[in-house]
């Protein structure tokens, strides 16, 4: 018999740039904030020195040079709010061109014959300009940018002062520069961080895919062994013990049904009664081969409309893992006795009972480090929706496990009662 499986699909990341480097756009955003407002308030600061500098240079010069750099600041931190990190980018860069251009196009409108000893306005925040060129820029043009403008706004009040005041240009051009720096390079550091954040993001979410596709693999492979090993090895020992039995064909029915889903890649939901007892049958006699499984089936009132009673098949699972444990427990622990196991089904409710007449044991003493019955027993069935464990046992008197799963609507005591 040959089963032919398909392999997991690769996992594709299908998120869109934006959504990989979500980090980064965020910092972006703030920065473009957070310099747009300080566009605003250095123009409500620096007003009065604006007007009392217009004579400086032409009329339409000082329109142009306010309009220019304090427009384009504000335009930049209202981009922050548009949703495209590309034109958050593009205002950033064209506030940062626009005050460099302003500043070196000063030179050529001024006409070398007025003078003042505060300097022009330009020069008052060469670092501003400097912070929206490292929101959107590579360091390396930050720095290039920075420098231009320090030392373009620099030599700007050094030659208006010069009638009045004598200055060292390169003392103020190095400390324009140091306290720029500050700012600068604490933004550039803040971005960095933010790639390196999106990045290791994005390789987590890489691996995870990976993993998660490799955990696929391994699961697919778990399933058809344990299907080769649970279903059709345990069809085929049934057969060879049992004969043509009604259940016997039952199981193998439900083997083949488990291959074909293997074949077409998918998993059942809900199975029917005769499903759910193949499968508890078959991890029964796979831990015991000799043990007596006794089947109970209650059918549903008989009427033409009603439908096969279905169990949840993380239900069925559940049950069968605790089963298996149950009966691990019982060849264990017991000592010589007979044990048996018995599958009931009726409408809304599977329940498996593993019973033997062995030494039992006291709940009372038994240790805390053993596992076995408070995780793989009770534990598995309390986290199961509509599950429930108990277990009887007296010392000298053999053990009884019920396992049981209800639907929302069967009340427990139909199952236990």
């Amino acid at each position: 018999m040959s089963v032919v499986t398909k392999a997991a699909a690769p996992i594709v990341d299908t998120a869109a740039d934006g959504e990989e480097r979500r980090s980064l756009e965020r910092l972006v955003k703030m920065f473009a904030r957070f310099v747009g407002t300080g566009y605003v308030a250095y123009f409500l600061i620096l007003l009065p020195e604006i007007r009392r500098t217009a004579f400086l240079t032409p009329t339409w010069w000082n329109w142009f040079c306010v309009i220019a750099v304090f427009g384009t600041g504000l335009l930049f931190g209202l981009s922050s709010f548009s949703g495209s990190i590309r034109a958050i980018r593009m205002a950033g860069s064209i506030a940062a061109v626009t005050y460099l251009l302003c500043v070196l196009g000063w030179w050529l409108a001024w006409d070398q014959t007025l003078f003042d000893v505060q300097g022009v306005y330009l020069s008052t925040f060469p670092g501003l300009a400097s912070l929206a060129a490292a929101s959107v820029w590579p360091p390396v043009l930050v720095f290039v940018h920075m420098t231009v403008g320090v030392i373009a706004a620099q030599s700007i009040n050094y030659v208006l002062r010069e009638p009045f005041v004598t200055t060292p240009l390169f003392a103020d051009i190095v400390f324009g520069m140091m306290f720029c720096t500050i700012f600068v390079a604490a933004t550039l550091a803040a971005l960095r961080t933010a790639r390196i954040l999106d990045a290791t993001i994005t390789r987590t979410q890489a691996q995870a895919a990976r993993s998660a596709a490799a955990a696929a693999r391994a699961v697919e492979r778990e399933r058809f062994d344990a299907l080769t090993h649970d279903g059709v090895m345990s069809s085929l020992l049934s057969v060879a013990r049992q004969g043509r039995s009604p259940s016997v064909v039952n199981q193998a029915r439900l083997t083949l049904r488990q291959l074909d889903s293997l074949r077409t890649h998918s998993a059942p939901t809900f199975v029917d009664a005769d499903e759910a007892i193949a499968q508890l049958r078959a991890t029964a006699n796979d831990v015991d081969e000799s043990v007596i499984v006794h089947i109970e089936s209650i059918s549903q009132t008989s009427t033409s409309n009603v439908e096969p009673q279905t169990y949840p098949a993380d239900a069925v699972r559940a049950i069968g893992a605790a089963l298996a444990e149950a009966m691990r427990n019982s060849l264990r622990h017991a000592g010589p006795s007979n044990r048996s196991v018995t599958v009931r089904t009726q409408p809304g409710i599977l329940q498996a009972t593993v019973t033997d007449d062995g030494v039992g044991f006291d709940r009372a003493s038994v240790p805390p480090h053993r596992l076995g019955v408070a995780v793989s027993i009770e534990g598995r069935l309390r986290q199961l929706p509509g599950g429930a464990s108990r277990i009887d046992s007296i010392p000298g008197q053999g053990t009884t496990v019920h396992l049981t799963w209800c639907a929302s609507d069967v009340p427990r005591t139909a199952a236990f009662g």
